[in-house]
């Protein structure tokens, strides 16, 4: 199993969360510094940004393998439109070993969000 955070879509409510059914919800969950998001086409992108103290929201997912294979490619990792990678949660979640998304294209054009994305 994997400690996926998710910030944008596939959160409960989003337009793609029918892909994390079956999978185990543990809470809202925040990242430390150091990341921030931006508006693509309809969704957000999860950068690294040293200006950016806040971190960002989303929610903590425990994922199987089988999932973690379907959004892989629903992130577009092998067109390297996102990569998944290690990230460190704040408390209650620190101890906890997590992954995500961050986005790899080009942010020219890309409003910056900041912290949160409704869904």
């Amino acid at each position: 199993m994997t400690h996926l955070f998710v910030y944008g879509t596939l959160k409960r409510g989003g337009e793609n969360h029918l892909h994390l059914a079956g999978q185990r919800f543990l809470g809202a969950a925040t990242t430390g510094p150091g990341f921030t998001l931006h508006g693509l086409t309809g969704f957000p992108g999860m950068v690294r940004a040293t200006d950016a103290p806040e971190g960002v929201t989303g929610e903590l997912w425990e994922v199987d393998a089988a999932c973690l294979r379907t959004l892989d490619i629903l992130e577009g990792i092998a067109e390297k439109l996102y990569e998944r990678v290690p990230l460190t949660l704040l408390p209650p979640f620190s101890d906890l070993p997590a992954e995500t998304y961050l986005y790899l294209r080009s942010l020219e054009g890309r409003p910056r969000l900041g912290s949160t994305w409704v869904v």
